[in-house]
Order: structure tokens, then C-alpha cells, then sequence
């Protein structure tokens, strides 16, 4: 039997009415106000029940992936004939990201009121960050807002491909990690005190090796979860700092760029996400200027962030984008030149995904590198520390095993 549903929705012109509707779920009714062009608010059902608020789901976070397929699909419907509102609301309805299906009814709303797409995409920048929203508005300035959107899409999905490669390649040294750190802390409650009131029993000194084990044991109940809350607000701290501090960031992403081991790593990203995303806003029309101050802020490292700034200083003045280029040490020769030829001949956005390209296979076969130099590394790590464990624990029976001969 159909139940009765209170509403309360937006209308297309933004109004709020409220009403009621017999339906057998409040998906139903959503589906139904939806189809008559309104946005649900809230429904619930009369006479008391649940109420289905959507101001108060938890947020979710629109991922690379999600902008790519969302860059895509709308390309392929404005290239289809489609209007943008139309092509929203399909977006709107398809997108299995909630948060980002919520801020485009936002954008659609703010279109339909007369806001051009890019004005209303830049009212939401936690989803539409500055590189996409200067994307847009390059393509709806040239009339290629499609074309745009295709490389927009190509762009975020080769960007998420090496990023998920990164990430398999450093899923097996975390899990060796994790699982290190689970046997030291099994051993340290459960397998230590076992032998620890044993050796009481026999008495005698015990070798430092041992007692520092035995000492080990006895206060991990309260080193354990001092060290976990420490690492926790250690982190916090971190990314806080690390987003009010200009300074502060700019100093941890050099000292990144020379770490031993993933240093070069770390400088290879950089360069390629550079390179990949002025190539992007120049060959969509974006000015120099304006790109240079948005590759600064979209290339994840602010040592490289601040050669851009440099770039677009140079730019302004008259110059050339190598110049500046040459007094930054995290930009190879290579680079320089590559980019001082683009220059010259007038393609520096094909120079630019020439090197993106290099750049990101070179980061590809690094990781692959790491991945292969790690996995020996870690299971050394962990035999070392389970191996060290069990010797000091077995140090006082050999003592013992002395004494009878």
C-alpha cells in the first residue's frame, strides 16, 4: 500500500514548495519530483518515520576519475547537439558521485539563471579547481568548449593512470610495513611477558638485549597508543601547516625533491604534471600569464610552483619562458632546451607534452625500479626486526644451556 510523503523542493526558478504525494518510497518520490524538473529538500513520511535530508549526507570526495568521465560525457553531449542544460541534467542524473551530482544541479541552477558555465563552476572550487574552471572558460571564449572538455578529460585520465600506477607500486612495501609493525606489537604483549615471567623464575642476570625487550613489553601498553596519537597529531599538524604556511611548504617539498632514494621520483611528477598542464592551458587559449599562475598552483610542489611564478614575471616583461627556467635546478637542461626550441619554432605546447610524456614514462619506469630495490629491502626489515626479537628472547637459555656444561 502507498504510503503518504511529505516534500518540500526548488523550483526551476528557485522557489520552495512544499506538498505531499502517496508513493511506496521516498526514492519514488524523489524520482518524481526530479522528472517534474524540481529538486527534493526533504522528504518524509507523514505521521512520523525517517526523513531523507540530503543537506545532511556525508560529503564525498569528487576524485581525478570523476572529473575525467564527467569532462568526457559532457564533451560527447555538446558535441552531440545537446544543450548545456539539457547535457546537465543528464550529468546530474548519471553521476554516481554524490557531491559532485549535487554541485552540478548547483552549476545548472546558476546557468539557468544566466551565469556563463565557467562563472558558476567557479563558485564551487573544492570540485572545480582554477585549471578546470580557466579550461572552460578558454573554450566557451574560442566556441570549443567541447574540444576543451576532450582534452581536459584525456589530460585528468593520464594524470589518474600514473598516479594509480605510483600507488600499486607502493601498495606491496606498506603492507610489509603494516604487517611488520603488527608482529613487533603481537610479540611485545603477548609472546614477551610469557618468557619474561619465565626468566624471573630462574633468576640471574639477564643480557641487555633482553631486558631492553623485556623493558619493551612492560610499557608497551602505554608507548604503543603514545606513539599512534603522536603520529596522528604529528600528521595533523603537518598538512595544516603545510596549507597555511607558503614558507613552510615550500621548504618540505625541496627537502622532498632531495631525499635519498624517492627524490628523483618526487622531481620526475613535478616536471611531468608541469608540463602536461601548461601544454593544456596553452593550447586551449588560456593566456600565458594566467596559465603560468595556474600551473603554479596545480603542479603539487611548490619549488616547482615557484619557477612558474618566476616564468609568468619574465613573461610580463617581455621575455622569454626558458629564461627564468635555467635558474631553477629542479628543471634538467633538457627541459630548458626543449622548452627554448618550442620557443623558437612556435609549438611550445607540443614541446611541452613531448616532455610530459618523457617524463612520465621515465616516471613509470622508476617506480617500477623502487618497487623491484623495496620488496628485498622490506623482507630484510622484517626478518631483521622479527629475527632480533626472537634471539634476545632465546639469549638467556643459551646462558642457561653454558652454566649445565
Amino acid at each position: 500500500m502507498a504510503n503518504a510523503w511529505a516534500y518540500r523542493v526548488r523550483t526551476r526558478d528557485g522557489k520552495i514548495v512544499e506538498g505531499t504525494m502517496e508513493a511506496d518510497s521516498n526514492t519514488a518520490v524523489a524520482q518524481r519530483l526530479r522528472a517534474q524538473n524540481m529538486i527534493p529538500i526533504e522528504i518524509k513520511q507523514q505521521g512520523g518515520g525517517m526523513s531523507l535530508k540530503k543537506d545532511f549526507a556525508l560529503p564525498q570526495r569528487v576524485k581525478l576519475k570523476d572529473l575525467a568521465v564527467f569532462s568526457r560525457q559532457f564533451a560527447t553531449m555538446i558535441s552531440s547537439g545537446l544543450s548545456l542544460l539539457r547535457s546537465l541534467n543528464i550529468l546530474a542524473e548519471q553521476t554516481e558521485n554524490k557531491t559532485l551530482a549535487k554541485t552540478i544541479v548547483a552549476v545548472r541552477d546558476e546557468v539557468e539563471a544566466g551565469t556563463a558555465l565557467s562563472g558558476a563552476m567557479a563558485k564551487h572550487p573544492k570540485v572545480f579547481k582554477s585549471l578546470f574552471v580557466s579550461l572552460v572558460k578558454a573554450g566557451e571564449t574560442g566556441g570549443q568548449l567541447d574540444e576543451v572538455l576532450l582534452r581536459v578529460a584525456d589530460s585528468f585520465e593520464k594524470d589518474y593512470k600514473l598516479r594509480q600506477k605510483i600507488k600499486a607500486a607502493m601498495t606491496y612495501p606498506v603492507v610489509v610495513f603494516m604487517i611488520a609493525i603488527v608482529l613487533v606489537t603481537i610479540m611485545l604483549i603477548f609472546i614477551v611477558p610469557t618468557f619474561a615471567a619465565m626468566f624471573t623464575g630462574l633468576g640471574g642476570e639477564l643480557p641487555l638485549p633482553t631486558k631492553i625487550l623485556v623493558f619493551l613489553s612492560a610499557k608497551a601498553i602505554i608507548i604503543i597508543p603514545v606513539v599512534v596519537i603522536l603520529s596522528i597529531v604529528g600528521f595533523v599538524l603537518y598538512k595544516r601547516t603545510r596549507r597555511l604556511s607558503e614558507n613552510f611548504t615550500y621548504r618540505t617539498d625541496k627537502i622532498k625533491l632531495k631525499a635519498p632514494v624517492f627524490g628523483n621520483l618526487f622531481m620526475l611528477i613535478a616536471i611531468s604534471r608541469f608540463a602536461r598542464t601548461l601544454a593544456l592551458l596553452l593550447r586551449s587559449g588560456v593566456p600565458v600569464l594566467q596559465a603560468m599562475e595556474i600551473t603554479s598552483e596545480a603542479a603539487g610542489n611548490r619549488v616547482v610552483g615557484r619557477a612558474a611564478l618566476d616564468v609568468r614575471d619574465s613573461v610580463r616583461e617581455g621575455e622569454s619562458i626558458s629564461g627564468p627556467l635555467k635558474n631553477h635546478p629542479v628543471f634538467p637542461p633538457m627541459v630548458v632546451q626543449m622548452i627554448a626550441v618550442g620557443e623558437d619554432t612556435g609549438q611550445v605546447d607540443e614541446m611541452l607534452d613531448k616532455i610530459a610524456e618523457f617524463y612520465e614514462q621515465e616516471t613509470e619506469s622508476t617506480t617500477e625500479s623502487l618497487t623491484a630495490l623495496l620488496e628485498p629491502l622490506m623482507i630484510a626489515v622484517l626478518g631483521g626486526l622479527v629475527g632480533s626479537m626472537v634471539i634476545a628472547l632465546y639469549m638467556p637459555m643459551f646462558k642457561i644451556f653454558d652454566l649445565i656444561k
